[in-house]
């Protein structure tokens, strides 16, 4: 088999891929920031609406809305690109739920965790506080 045979193989492999995906996930056919409710919005073919927070977007966390404002949707319809960023997102990874890589997901749910404070929580805040703080993690002894 040549080389232009394979590249043939590979490209026709990827497309049905490709087909198989779009098959599987709706595709945008619009997408723009509302500033008024400083969302991003993305409008599916299926009529769903997905709006969301840049914060809550990894790559857009830190985006002014100007850096939103030309966003572009691949010919796919499963791509959105931020030109004045360069930054791309990948709508399948949204409609299953990661607005970012799984790493950066537990990152921002573990933040999310450590906030949240109950009763239990405060009370053993406040004996800590009564004992001079958190105590100091303890050191293995070197075994002899």
């Amino acid at each position: 088999m040549s080389t232009a045979e394979m590249s043939d193989d590979a490209v026709a492999m990827a497309n049905r891929r490709a087909e198989r995906k779009q098959a599987r996930y709706p595709r945008a056919v619009a997408v723009r920031y509302d500033r008024r409710i400083a969302r991003l919005v993305i409008e599916l073919e299926s009529g769903l609406g997905l709006t969301m927070s840049s914060k809550d977007v990894q790559g857009l966390q830190d985006a002014k809305p100007e850096d939103l404002a030309d966003a572009e949707i691949s010919r796919s319809g499963l791509g959105i690109h931020f030109p004045a960023i360069d930054i791309d997102l990948y709508l399948p990874g949204l409609l299953e739920g990661y607005l970012g890589t799984k790493r950066w997901m537990a990152a921002r749910n573990g933040q999310a965790g450590g906030k949240v404070s109950n009763k239990a929580k405060a009370a053993a805040a406040r004996e800590n506080g009564k004992r001079g703080g958190r105590p100091r993690k303890q050191k293995d002894p070197e075994p002899a």
